[in-house]
């Protein structure tokens, strides 16, 4: 059985594995020191922020301006890039502490790495000293994914998220079926194969098959994990030829081949978000901050969306967890006024900003418990409030299997090394899903790329 987190084998073995995470940055942060890159936080009462260009995060941006800086004074200026290139970007500027930015958005993969090689600035004394931003309201599960081993804080979420599976209600009671409340993966594929075609061009299932270490990876390692596969046992020797792993990969492959959209090998999460939106899917299963979207007041598919826990089958919960969070770097010369807006940001005043301004179910919930009390909020997202919120609560990033792990993690690895091995991992299994290739062949491949990464570890 896996180990808690109290267990003296969980916290040695959590001790080794940040001690060669914090080496593998630290060489990182050379070759990024390297580079020339310098400058320094902007000082005065301008910040500059560094952010994911995600919906939400725009929405941000725009009332900023008049709320935030009309309230405190304090300008924000705001650098907005995709995921790919704003991770390069924050962990370029972090590494070297060349204190360009004051503030980014990291989510809870970065945090114990950034935070042990002191690129973080900890939030705890700020948040001693404002009682009123109520971190304790914070859901514990994200609470204790931004602290790190030395028990410190070192970023608050702006919103939080697991994942779920969504389906089309309406067409469901056309053909008559009904979806559990906690459906099995064998039970999802048979109720794809029945709405495959219930509306002209509607496919059974949208899955994501667009490479991407935070892309593919994300949803078929949940699919792993609970059907008794992983990435590594406890002493770091790979597993992607594990019949528990070739099981979950060749039923992920097999399900979004037969039953999935047109594209999926260059489907990603927006790619989904508007199939299911334009009716081209009947069920997709990704993270829950969906929701949002589906269920915005110009949605078409508004209200015709059901929500149940992410698919099981040998553990009692299979839903990721992530946030997006704001983190301070270390060398900010406006900490205070960071501080500001982190907590702005991140309060219960901004989704109550966002509620009234743009409508409830834009707001970036999955944080708070307090939202999940907020009858306003309940009105619009009661759909899907309870299922996400209990979706969070479940995730248990430290045990997501049925084995001892070497690291943590539900939809990652959590070690440095996972954002290269992620990525090429998914480009085989992106192949084969486009039929290049057989799932085989992909593990085969993906099984080597691994034994690099253990071997380094075993060291």
């Amino acid at each position: 059985m896996p180990f808690p987190p109290g267990h003296e084998r969980y916290r040695a073995r959590r001790a080794r594995t940040g001690a060669r995470a914090g080496a593998a940055v630290a060489v990182a942060a050379l070759l990024a020191g390297c580079s020339g890159a310098g400058g320094s936080s902007s000082g005065g009462d301008t910040l500059r922020v560094l952010m994911v260009n995600n919906p939400q995060m725009v929405e941000l941006q725009k009332l900023t301006a008049a709320h935030f800086t009309k309230e405190t004074g304090i300008k924000v200026d705001f650098t907005v890039l995709p995921e790919n290139d704003v991770r390069d970007k924050i962990s370029q500027d972090f590494s070297n502490q060349a204190g360009q930015y004051d503030v980014a958005t990291i989510s809870n993969y970065e945090v114990p790495f950034y935070a042990k090689n002191e690129w973080l600035h900890p939030l705890d004394e700020y948040v001693a000293k404002d009682p009123a931003f109520d971190q304790q309201d914070i859901l514990e599960p994200l609470r204790k994914s931004l602290t790190a081993e030395d028990g410190k804080l070192y970023a608050e979420p702006f919103y939080g998220e697991s994942s779920f599976l969504m389906y089309r209600k309406d067409v469901f009671a056309e053909k008559k079926l009904t979806m559990p409340e906690r459906p099995t993966w064998q039970q999802v594929a048979d109720l794809a194969a029945k709405t495959d075609g219930a509306k002209p061009g509607m496919k059974g299932i949208c899955l994501r098959g667009l490479p991407g270490w935070g892309e593919l990876i994300a949803p078929l390692t949940t699919v792993v994990n609970t059907m008794g596969g992983t990435w590594f046992t406890e002493d770091w020797q790979a597993r992607l030829t594990s019949p528990e792993f070739k099981k979950a990969t060749k039923f992920y492959v097999d399900l979004v081949r037969e039953h999935g959209e047109s594209g999926a090998p260059q489907s990603g999460y927006a790619e989904c978000l508007n199939n299911l939106t334009q009716s081209k899917t009947a069920m997709w299963y990704d993270a829950t901050a969906a929701a949002g979207s589906l269920e915005a007041g110009n949605s078409p598919v508004k209200g015709k969306i059901g929500y149940v826990q992410a698919p099981v089958e040998q553990t009692k919960n299979s839903g990721w967890l992530y946030t997006w969070a704001w983190g301070m770097q270390k060398a900010s010369k406006n900490t205070e006024k960071a501080w500001k807006f982190i907590s702005w940001a991140s309060g219960k005043e901004y989704e109550a900003l966002v509620g009234k301004t743009i409508g409830w179910s834009n707001v970036p919930a999955g944080k708070r418990t307090s939202t999940y009390s907020n009858p306003d909020y309940l009105k619009e997202a009661a759909a899907f409030a309870d299922v996400t919120r209990d979706a969070i609560r479940g995730a248990q990033p430290d045990d997501p299997g049925v084995q001892p792990r070497p690291a943590p993690g539900i939809q990652f690895v959590g070690v440095p090394e996972f954002t290269d091995l992620g990525t090429k991992v998914s480009q085989e299994i992106s192949a084969a899903i486009a039929g290049r290739q057989s799932v085989d062949e992909a593990l085969a491949k993906s099984q080597e790329l691994a034994e690099k990464v253990g071997k380094e570890y075993r060291k």
